[in-house]
Order: structure tokens, then C-alpha cells, then sequence
């Protein structure tokens, strides 16, 4: 595997984490950047912790091995699992992670009520509870006023999205299935809990309902790493005025599936016409 030298890796179960890669690449335009979508094994959250921890430890391993200097861990549900892990294992290398944006919910909801799509292992995870039971608890004492998460699993939707065919009636059908519920409870606000879900927002937004406000934190994300990037002593000038379409050539990606469904959606969603996609060697 040959990354971008020395840059930032950003990995996945599949094509969700390009969102933050987005993102990222708006902040830091001119810094390299390897991205790698575990698609043979996607979507992490319909497996189980274990093999979520495995896949996420080797896959660090060889972006680390190849010399990226920082990792984003750009998938909730490997977060969730295996981040702990991974700062064990590596210490002294920067790891920025990915949860759901519950904070930021919490100060946009008007009513308090407050809906989550996540993946179930996102949902089922000790990490997620700690998060939600510490910022509801501090909302609630804060505003004065019973707070109410609506948690929706939504199982099969990352992986529709995984095709990269987001004009699916599957896909369409999934999204609706999902959002009922949401719409049923009164939401005001909904909380997109999985990196594959904001490529899909408008789809989501029209189920939901207008009135709704979605969070998606791919942008609050990307500051983070953007931030510990800068503070790493690692970074690289960026010049002054560069947009994120003038900079993909260094940026490169990999994927354990279908290399031209990764190409697919680079071109398509991040507007990439010729995008360096190659095959991952089987980590180690």
C-alpha cells in the first residue's frame, strides 16, 4: 500500500466515511490524504464487536505501517467498538473519532424531542450510552425541561447506500421505513448517526418532514482532525485560496470490495473525474 506520504488516513466500512473526507478536504486542501473503504466487510454495524475491533485494528495498522501520521476513524460504529483499542495500541499518534451529534442536537431541539439514526451497533454500544446519558442529563439541568431521544435503528440502510445507487426504490423504501417512526414521535431534530446517512439527507429530509433539522457532524469532525492536525507539528502550508476541487490529486483510496463502486461515488459525490482508487492489500 502506498499512501500519500506522511499525511492524514481516513477509514470506513464502505463509502460513508467520504463525507468526512469532504469535509476534511475543504480544511486542509493541500495536505495528503489516503482514504480506505472496508467494503468486503461493510457495514461494520450489522456485525459484531469483535470483528468490528479486528478489521478496525488492522486496517489502522496498515495506514499507520504505510506512514499516515494522523487516523479518523470515520465510522461510528468503529468508534463505538475499537477506538479505545486503537489509542492503546498507538499512543502517540493522533486518532480522531466519529459519534453521533447528540451535543449539538441538544442545542438546536426547540421541543426536546430528539430523534437518532444509527446503525444497532451504534445504538447497542457502552460508548454511545455514556455520551447520551452524560449530555441529556446535563441538558436537562441546564434548560429545565425533560428531554426525549427517540433511538432508530436503521438496519440495511447503510449498506442500500453502500451501492452507490441513491436513486434505488430500495433505498428510497428503507429511508421511508425509518423515518416513520421519527415523524410519528414529533421530532424536531434528528441526529444523523452513521457517515453513510448525510448522502441520503435529502431523501431523509423529505420523509422527515421540512420542519425538522437534521445534524450531521462530518464538518465538526473534520475541525477536530483539521485542529490536531495543526497541533501535531506534522502539518503542511496550505496556500490561501485553494478550493476542495482543485486538490483531489492527493488524495488516494482504497478499497477491500468493488474498486469501481468506490470510483463511482468519488466521482459522483465528491467530484473527483479521475480519482486514484486501488485494491487493499489484505491488512496485517
Amino acid at each position: 500500500m502506498q499512501p500519500a506520504a506522511g499525511g492524514i488516513g481516513i477509514f470506513d466500512s464502505g463509502l460513508g466515511g467520504l463525507s468526512v473526507l469532504r469535509a476534511l478536504r475543504h480544511l486542509l486542501p493541500a495536505t495528503p490524504m489516503t482514504y480506505v473503504a472496508d467494503s468486503a466487510y461493510a457495514p461494520y454495524g450489522e456485525r459484531s464487536d469483535a470483528e468490528i475491533s479486528q478489521r478496525t485494528m488492522a486496517i489502522a495498522n496498515t495506514l499507520i505501517g504505510a506512514g499516515c501520521r494522523l487516523i479518523v476513524v470515520a465510522c461510528n460504529t468503529a468508534t463505538a467498538a475499537a477506538i479505545a483499542l486503537l489509542r492503546e495500541r498507538w499512543p502517540d499518534t493522533p486518532l480522531v473519532g466519529v459519534e453521533p451529534g447528540v451535543k449539538p442536537a441538544l442545542r438546536v431541539s426547540r421541543s426536546g424531542r430528539i430523534g437518532v439514526m444509527a446503525t444497532a451497533g451504534t445504538l447497542r454500544s457502552a460508548r454511545f450510552h455514556r455520551l447520551i446519558d452524560r449530555e441529556v442529563a446535563a441538558a436537562e439541568r441546564l434548560l429545565q425541561r425533560p428531554i426525549s431521544l427517540h433511538l432508530q435503528a436503521c438496519p440495511g440502510l447503510a449498506a442500500a447506500i453502500e451501492t452507490a445507487d441513491l436513486d434505488s426504490a430500495e433505498l428510497q423504501a428503507l429511508v421511508s421505513r425509518h423515518c416513520k417512526p421519527l415523524r410519528q414521535s414529533e421530532v424536531d431534530t434528528v441526529v444523523l448517526g452513521c457517515t453513510h446517512y448525510p448522502f441520503v439527507a435529502t431523501l431523509i429530509q423529505q420523509q422527515i418532514g421540512s420542519a425538522v433539522q437534521l445534524v450531521d457532524t462530518a464538518d465538526a469532525v473534520a475541525r477536530q482532525a483539521s485542529v490536531r492536525w495543526a497541533g501535531s507539528g506534522l502539518a503542511e502550508a496550505t496556500p490561501s485560496g485553494i478550493q476542495m476541487e482543485t486538490a483531489p490529486a492527493n488524495t488516494r483510496y482504497f478499497s477491500s470490495g468493488d474498486i469501481e463502486r468506490l470510483r463511482h461515488a468519488v466521482s459522483h459525490w465528491l467530484g473527483d473525474a479521475t480519482p486514484d482508487v486501488r485494491k487493499l492489500p489484505a491488512p496485517g
